[in-house]
């Protein structure tokens, strides 16, 4: 036999686990409690009384003619015993006598003999018990206890089995550390506290008249996080400001950090269960095999519960060892049996039905969909997701256990909950000092503050009133609250990859405050939709995605409100301009179109902007200059940069741009210059270098007012004698091309302040150059210099940290040469 310590061992589930049984479940394992104590106790009972008592069956006739002979027999007759004659009283003698006889003889065995020792009545009854007794009399305790081991087993199987354990085993774990974390104390305290505040504001705004449900209107609006691309009406996600109340808990940083561990050991688990239903499926198995065992048991218990009695008809066939072939018995246990017997069916009777019950609940709904929708009222978290599947099921066997633990599990399931919690830890890490740690001066002088890939916006941030550029990169989530009107010198945000939300008060300081604006991003969504009423923007940097079927989603609708729009920066992969640039005609100065490759067909949307000063089109694959440009009468700066052109022909139509100053033709594909390129007469700065130029026209040197000429990295072998006529020239610019000889005619050129001439094959550096009086920076390495003329101390300006040159060749110049180039040159400011 099993002891009682063993046999419990069988139904040692952890304690962890008892929030995944529900309350059917429970009461299963107290009757399966109950059975396996049934069992024992008949089981005990069996092997200390269990046994039965026969006596041979006498023939008939025997007994007939045993009657006859005893009715005949004289009226005192002696008898034949192992004691010898002894008398025995007949009805005929007097009762005296009688009384008399059975003074001295030996008291007489009653009844039939049977001629049957001790030995033989052991001998039979041995064999009656086996022969005789049904097996059901003999082995219902053992079946008792083998059908409660069984059912416990099936109970807890889901627990056990490989596929499913791990699983139950680390959503208990998670679900454990959930409901004891600090942070979960904290949530729910602050939506008690929100809630208490609500009804504050609800009983104001009930005592102060319909005008506050009007604002209260207005706020929900307010709340709207959907951005608008293609409207006027813009709605904001205003963020609530919870006051921290008194009895607030503040979690320190271990608890921050474990409370983040477990939002990523939710996700991560979340993301690993919901993918299958293979514990709903195997519990719902387990379920149904328990039952159709169940209605065996009670089927064939009840089949053989009539075949337990008290008494028994033996036929043993051992007539040739007792001389009898057939013996009455009695089972004593026989009544204790039947009894417990029907206590075991009503307990199986009463299993069967709470499986029954289990079965209906476990068909009756959707288990493999959990919402956490009374959650999400009950809270001020309305973002936690519905789950499914596996997770679903486990979080609807938590229910039966305790609804309070799913309340507590969904605070990890939310967003909303994770930002507060990054809110909070990034509030506490990133102090006001901290942050004065990290403002820096930047090149224009201002006070700029750059912060990258941090969880969120510190609240410090805003006590910065100092800061003048606010760079934010990488930041998930940057919300701006009305704190930042403290920030009165903030005038350049940078948002890279950062969507950011503003409360309606920080949205009308940095519509009155906010000057320039830079925003990066992958997806046209993720532009603020506040961008396009910033009516104080002066310059707008937009560096994303844009092609084609997103044109008209960018928002240029809503760009006419910037009324004091200066710059414009699109770095994007248009295909043509978007025609809602012309609202900003009248007032933009600058635009900038980045291209990266992506060929821009239609310029349509230019001839209009006929105030605008500069223009840059970088990449777009432009194979000739567009005749939108030539209706741009203002434009003073052109910057065509990294196209794909060939030829200028159409350069003579620029003559017509009378403010055109600057023309930037660089990294294209240019092979010549037209002739009549001299007709820029007001041009100033010309790029040329990165091209494919292989000789100049005499024309390009007869522009008066060129100060700044830049033919590097070309194929140039000769400059042309004409070059003195640049009389303006401050700058000139041929490294990296064919050079030989430089002409004479250049050292005329005596306003020349930068003269580079690196990397070609000039073998003499005439002495001509002392005209250069004016020369503050001279390169003319990767040459093939023998040396350098001694006339270079007459270039007063000219200093040694702006003289490129190799260390061998500066070593041959005389030594006060080299002294007076290491002086550094004083500057009147």
């Amino acid at each position: 036999m099993f002891t009682l310590t063993e046999v419990a061992s069988l139904n040692d589930i952890q304690p962890t686990y008892r929030i995944l049984k529900p309350w059917w479940d429970v009461f299963m394992d107290y009757l399966g409690f109950v059975m396996l104590m049934l069992a024992i106790f008949a089981g005990t009972m069996q092997i200390t009384k269990d046994q039965v008592a026969c006596l041979p069956i006498l023939e008939e006739a025997n007994k007939t003619s045993n009657t006859n002979a005893y009715m005949s027999s004289s009226p005192v007759e002696a008898t034949t015993s192992p004691f010898g004659t002894v008398p025995v009283a007949t009805r005929d003698l007097p009762d005296s006598m009688v009384h008399k006889i059975s003074l001295h003889a030996e008291p007489q065995p009653k009844g039939r003999k049977t001629n049957l020792d001790y030995q033989q009545y052991i001998f039979v009854n041995q064999i009656c018990y086996h022969v005789a007794l049904p097996w059901y009399s003999k082995y219902f305790p053992y079946l008792v206890l083998i059908h409660t081991i069984v059912l416990m087993v099936s109970s807890n199987f889901w627990f056990k089995y490989p596929k499913t354990s791990s699983k139950i085993e680390h959503f208990v774990s998670i679900l454990g550390r959930c409901f004891e974390s600090p942070w979960t104390t904290k949530a729910l305290s602050e939506t008690a506290y929100e809630d208490s505040e609500g009804n504050k504001q609800r009983f104001i705004a009930d005592q102060s008249g319909p005008k506050h449900l009007s604002s209260d209107s207005q706020d929900e609006r307010a709340d709207s996080t959907q951005p608008i691309l293609g409207n006027n009406s813009v709605k904001f996600s205003a963020e609530k400001i919870i006051p921290e109340g008194p009895s607030m808990t503040i979690l320190d940083k271990k608890d921050g950090e474990q409370a983040k561990a477990l939002f990523e050991k939710v996700r991560t688990f979340r993301a690993h269960v919901e993918d299958s239903d293979f514990i709903y499926k195997l519990y719902v198995a387990q379920t149904i095999i328990k039952a159709l065992k169940l209605i065996v048991i009670l089927g064939y218990t009840s089949t053989f519960a009539a075949d337990i009695s008290f008494s028994h008809i033996c036929e043993p066939k051992i007539e040739h060892l007792t001389g009898y072939d057939r013996f009455f018995c009695t089972h004593n246990m026989a009544f204790m049996l039947k009894k417990l017997l029907f206590t075991f069916m009503a307990i199986i009777g009463l299993y069967c039905l709470v499986c029954l019950y289990a079965l209906f609940w476990l068909f009756r709904g959707p288990l493999k969909e959990y919402s956490f929708e009374k959650v999400r009222e009950e809270s001020s978290f309305s973002d936690i997701p519905d789950v499914k599947n596996d997770f679903a099921f486990l979080l609807h066997m938590v229910d039966q256990y305790d609804q309070l633990h799913s309340k507590r599990f969904g605070i990890f399931l939310s967003e909303v909950s994770e930002n507060k919690l990054r809110e909070i830890s990034l509030n506490h890490e990133w102090t006001l000092e901290k942050l004065r740690q990290h403002v820096t001066s930047n090149a224009q002088d201002k006070q700029e503050l750059h912060l990258f890939m941090l969880s969120g916006l510190p609240n410090a941030v805003f006590d910065l009133a100092e800061l003048e550029v606010l760079k934010l990169e990488l930041i998930p989530e940057v919300r701006i609250s009305a704190k930042v009107s403290q920030m009165t010198n903030l005038q350049e945000l940078h948002l890279y990859n950062c969507p950011a939300k503003v409360e309606q008060r920080a949205f009308i300081f940095l519509r009155d405050h906010l000057r320039c604006l830079h925003v990066k991003f992958t997806d046209v969504s993720e532009i603020p939709p506040w961008v396009y009423l910033l009516r104080s923007l002066r310059e707008l940097y937009l560096i994303g995605s844009l092609n084609s079927e997103h044109n008209k989603m960018i928002g240029l609708e809503s760009l006419k409100d910037l009324r004091h729009l200066k710059v414009l920066y699109l770095k994007s992969n248009l295909s043509k301009t978007p025609t809602n640039l012309t609202d900003l005609s009248p007032h933009l100065i600058k635009l900038v179109v980045h291209n990266d490759g992506t060929k821009l067909l239609v310029l349509n949307s230019l001839k209009k902007m006929t105030s605008l000063r500069e223009l840059e089109l970088h990449h777009c694959d432009l194979e000739r200059i567009p005749d939108a440009i030539f209706n741009l009468t203002n434009l003073q700066d052109l910057d065509m940069k990294s196209n794909n052109f060939r030829t200028i022909e159409e350069v003579i139509r620029f003559q017509h741009l009378k403010r055109l100053t600057c023309l930037k033709l660089w990294h294209n594909k240019i092979v010549s210059i037209p002739s009549n390129i001299n007709l820029m007469k007001n041009l100033e700065s010309l790029y040329l270098s990165y091209n494919k130029l292989e000789t100049l026209p005499a024309a390009l040197f007869h522009m008066p007012k060129l100060r700044y000429l830049d033919l590097g990295n070309n194929s140039i072998a000769l400059i042309p004698d004409d070059v003195e006529f640049l009389h303006n020239l401050q700058h000139f610019d041929i490294t990296g091309n064919k050079v030989e000889v430089l002409p004479e005619q250049l050292f005329r050129c005596t306003k020349l302040k930068v003269l580079c001439m690196g990397n070609n094959s000039i073998t003499i550096l005439s002495e001509s150059i002392g005209q250069l009086t004016e020369l503050v920076q001279l390169d003319v390495k990767g040459n093939c210099l023998a040396q350098l003329p001694n006339n270079l101390s007459q270039c007063r300006q000219l200093h040694k940290s702006l003289f490129i040159v190799e260390d061998h060749l500066f070593d041959t110049l005389p030594l006060e040469v080299k002294e007076s180039m290491t002086v550094v040159p004083t500057f009147t400011v």
